[in-house]
């Protein structure tokens, strides 16, 4: 990967941690590690009424640290991003093994009691990748060299991370020169550089995005991770930021088709593909007069072959652009599609 800002560097293999969490919704850190760094995962641990299961070795701290893990990840999200406070003893018991703490939640780990003492005496470190840099710009609006396809959706928590990384998977094994650029926790610990923009101050949204995907060369692609919908009533500011900052020449309209309502968000519909594929172009090429939607990605996990064949086709049939599964279809035709 080529540089990117807010490099960070952490230690493998990982242990993750699941807490209690019971919906997958809010494991969506553990299951990307495992889905994209399964060399780098070496077990799980969980805590009373844990109800997620990624399939790997169940192990404590201590067993993990012995197995050859150097760092345990916070793989769940509870409300809020907030570290609850009856994490604490599991935390301090992972650095007292010589673990590194990696969270991606807006608690820094400072500020849980006792973890900084116990990581000072053992040498572990405690790595907040939801910080984003000191001193962001404002965005320039300025034209960069380079060419970028961001990853936008109806809803959260749909499949855009997953997109973005498949697509850079895909491109590169064509031969083409493409990065996935993180704008999220679960990305960056992937990726290993990105900004969470999600934690960044509204006026440098843009601004950190323009860093996120900086010049490059005139044949090099981005593909940009997403954050939020423009349709979501709490989270649409992220989305229009991160969406002006990118400047993207190319979008993907990612989807749930078995979605009717927003995750959470019960009096909120999700919109018809239209109607976001229009929202979307019209928000981009603010900053991009020539953005155009280049592909709709399903998250047809729920669904049999053959209801995901369907709704691949009825979604490509509405918008005219190539629709696919990233993990379930080929990617010829969409890669075609940005390329072209």
């Amino acid at each position: 990967m080529s540089a990117a800002p807010g490099r960070v560097v952490l230690h493998m293999p990982y242990l993750l941690f699941l807490g209690e969490e019971t919906n997958p919704l809010k494991a969506k850190t553990a299951f990307g590690l495992r889905d994209w760094s399964a060399p780098d995962c070496i077990g799980q641990t969980r805590l009373p009424g844990g109800g997620i299961d990624l399939g790997l070795p169940e192990m404590d701290p201590a067993a993990a640290a012995a197995a050859g893990a150097r760092s345990l990840v916070i793989g769940v999200t509870p409300v809020g991003g907030r570290i609850p406070a009856h994490w604490g003893p599991l935390l301090i018991a992972a650095v007292e093994a010589g673990l590194d703490i990696v969270s991606g939640l807006h608690t820094p780990l400072e500020l849980v009691p006792g973890l900084a003492s116990a990581a000072a005496h053992s040498g572990a470190r405690l790595v907040d990748v939801r910080r984003p840099p000191d001193n962001l710009p404002r965005a320039t609006g300025k034209r960069r060299s380079g060419k970028r396809v961001a990853m936008v959706g109806t809803d959260c928590a749909l499949g855009k991370k997953y997109t973005a990384l498949a697509l850079a998977r895909a491109m590169r094994g064509q031969g083409v020169d493409a990065d996935f650029r993180a704008t999220g926790q679960t990305g960056i610990m992937i990726a290993g550089a990105g900004i969470a923009v999600d934690a960044v101050i509204a006026d440098f949204i843009a601004g950190a995005a323009e860093c996120i995907s900086p010049e490059a060369a005139p044949e090099h692609w981005d593909l940009i991770e997403g954050q939020g919908s423009l349709f979501h009533p709490a989270y649409a500011g992220v989305t229009l930021g991160l969406l002006h900052g990118s400047q993207a020449d190319g979008l993907i309209l990612c989807h749930d088709p078995l979605r009717t309502h927003l995750v959470s968000w019960p009096d909120y519909p999700v919109p018809g593909l239209a109607v976001a594929r229009d929202l979307y172009l019209q928000a981009a090429r603010l900053t991009n007069p020539g953005a155009r939607l280049v592909g709709v990605s399903l998250n047809t996990s729920a669904m049999d072959d053959a209801a995901a064949q369907e709704a691949l086709e009825r979604a490509g049939r509405e918008l005219g652009v190539p629709a696919f599964d990233p993990m379930r279809s080929r990617l010829d035709q969409v890669v075609a599609s940005i390329m072209g």
